[in-house]
């Protein structure tokens, strides 16, 4: 951790832009660490961390697969954390990844990533157990998945989007999840395929962003699981990543 003081000035902290072709190493007000800052390069949203910890977290990205996760055949469903800044909610949403059966997780922007106490407490160990990685900027990692077969749909209350019940899944899908309080962000919506919201029939028009993940997580993993071939229970042609 690098920190400089001024004679009587404000302590500062050299942080590092995590989005691949940036890298800019940058100084601001150390009590920023830990806050949403963008990156006066690329203007790509991060979470402020002291550039060493930054170049730890990269080194140590990849994807991780423990022993539980490697001894069940997952689903072809992956999901992309869009800027979940409450690591309560990614520990649940680790737990929830788990049950249904995701393939993965890809966690970007400001989401944080394990190993942390707060995400081990609610995820109970499902960190280890699903794989994940990490993005800066989510717009990389659907382009990605695209590639890969993935056709991504935004767990949002958009006008546009349409209820759980309604959607035929793909063979392949990727969820996306956002922010707590902004939702996803426009530019990520513009990137997916379409929206699906979950009908409320109450005074507020949404949920907490791991609840919604697990309705709308469970109800597709449960569509991907009846289309598995009930003979040798693989998934249908081509829907396998």
């Amino acid at each position: 951790m690098s920190h400089t003081t001024g004679r009587g000035g404000p302590r500062r902290a050299t942080v590092r832009c995590p989005a691949d072709d940036c890298g800019l190493r940058f100084e601001l007000d150390a009590a920023r660490l830990g806050r949403s800052e963008h990156c006066p390069r690329c203007g790509v949203r991060m979470t402020a961390r002291p550039a060493e910890i930054e170049r730890r977290l990269r080194e140590q990205e990849r994807l991780i697969v423990g022993e539980a996760g490697a001894a069940v055949e997952r689903l072809p469903l992956v999901v992309v954390v869009d800027n979940v800044r409450s690591l309560w909610n990614v520990g649940s949403i680790f737990r929830t990844a788990d049950a249904c059966g995701v393939q993965r997780l890809v966690l970007c922007g400001i989401t944080g990533c394990p190993p942390r106490a707060e995400i081990a407490k609610t995820a109970l160990g499902a960190e280890q157990a699903v794989a994940w990685s990490y993005r800066a900027d989510p717009r990389d990692a659907l382009q990605e998945l695209r590639d890969e077969g993935y056709a991504p749909w935004a767990v949002e209350t958009s006008g546009r989007a349409v209820p759980l019940a309604s959607v035929k899944w793909p063979a392949r899908v990727c969820l996306v999840v956002g922010n707590e309080v902004a939702g996803v962000s426009d530019p990520v919506l513009e990137a997916c395929a379409g929206s699906v919201r979950i009908p409320m029939f109450g005074v507020k028009d949404s949920l907490n962003v791991a609840v919604a993940f697990g309705i709308v997580a469970h109800g597709v993993a449960s569509e991907l699981d009846a289309a598995r071939d009930p003979a040798t229970g693989d998934a249908p042609l081509g829907a396998e990543p």
